[in-house]
């Protein structure tokens, strides 16, 4: 019996941009579903959107 080598595809790279909107947009989807009553996580979530949004923006500033 005889093994065939496949290799794997790998997807394109994503730039450090691109990456930092991606996981922004995934939180920003999981605060929509977040219940009001939910004051804590909410919170943490908006935190870190805006973490990211700061990291995007110092990014964009360095890389001039």
């Amino acid at each position: 019996m005889q093994k065939t080598i496949r290799k794997r595809k790998r997807s394109e790279p994503h730039t450090f941009e691109q990456r930092l909107q991606e996981h922004r947009l995934r939180l920003e989807s999981e605060l929509a579903r977040l219940p009001a009553g939910a004051g804590a996580k909410r919170e943490q979530v908006i935190a870190r959107i805006e973490q990211l949004r700061a990291a995007a923006e110092l990014n964009a500033m360095l890389s001039r």
